[in-house]
């Protein structure tokens, strides 16, 4: 009997399972306690992705180790960064709030950088709030835990070296959908689940408004890729234009860079990211 076409057998809709949760708090919590150190500390936005991560990182090592700070800038509604703070106090996390602005004020005028440079001035902030997230880290002995999502990685939707850089990224392997699920499963609050997703680089600014897609419909398409479907394989079963299955997959392989550690050059017998295993 002739099987069906690889598109009509291939649910494409990334599924959440009750065993991420145990298997992703497992992670941390031997990796915490394999690095030595006394606990780790997290950026809390009071969005999806931060809160899920905050609510892993309570199971897995226990609220006393962990260190949730908010980095709001002048920018940032009231209502995420009392949202970020309701969350800690249900986790029974440590919760501080550091504004970001002097910080960033005094870089963006030592390098020329203005408010109409807004994609500058975005990666300046997310730089920011990643060295205060380490010196904290540095100074307590813990580890950055990261809060990026594997929709946002694909897509290269992150600062290299801004919210890009963490020691470790409990949800780096999940689409954003299947965080949202797992945002139920573990009891975030309505509001959190309800926000539209957003970086909180400007006023106005939302993930799906910049990557001019749904979530939805991009994690469908990215799920093609990741199964080395063709173009009009995804197109047909994740119900988008072809068009749509090409413009991810190009910012796919152009964000490859910034998923990548340095490149260095083999000239050693063994050479740290290519054949030196740790």
């Amino acid at each position: 009997m002739r099987r069906p076409p690889v598109a009509d057998r291939v649910d494409l809709t990334p599924k959440f399972r009750d065993d991420h949760i145990p298997l992703l708090t497992s992670f941390l919590r031997h990796h915490v306690k394999d690095s030595g150190r006394r606990g780790v500390v997290l950026g809390m936005s009071g969005g999806l992705d931060s809160s899920v991560v905050a609510a892993l990182c309570a199971r897995a090592v226990g609220p006393p180790k962990v260190l949730g700070i908010s980095l709001p800038d002048r920018g940032t509604g009231a209502g995420h960064r009392r949202d970020a703070r309701d969350w800690a106090a249900k986790l029974g996390i440590a919760f501080e709030e550091r504004p970001i602005d002097p910080y960033v004020r005094a870089l963006a005028t030592g390098l020329g950088v203005t408010a109409k440079d807004r994609i500058l001035l975005g990666n300046l902030k997310a730089r920011v709030r990643m060295i205060l997230l380490y010196h904290r880290a540095g100074k307590e002995k813990r580890l950055v835990v990261g809060t990026g999502n594997k929709s946002e990685l694909l897509m290269g939707y992150f600062t290299k070296f801004g919210d890009g850089a963490a020691d470790l990224l409990p949800i780096g392997d999940l689409y954003k959908t299947q965080v949202r699920a797992m945002a139920v499963a573990l009891g975030v609050p309505r509001r959190i689940l309800q926000k539209p997703p957003t970086a909180g680089l400007w006023p106005g600014q939302t993930d799906e408004g910049e990557l001019g897609i749904r979530y939805e419909d991009l994690d469908r398409v990215l799920h093609g890729i990741e199964l080395h479907l063709t173009p009009r394989e995804i197109a047909d079963r994740a119900h988008v234009a072809v068009k749509a299955v090409v413009r991810v997959a190009a910012r796919v392989a152009a964000g490859a860079h910034k998923r990548r550690t340095p490149l260095i050059p083999k000239v050693g017998a063994r050479t740290i990211g290519l054949d030196w295993r740790e």
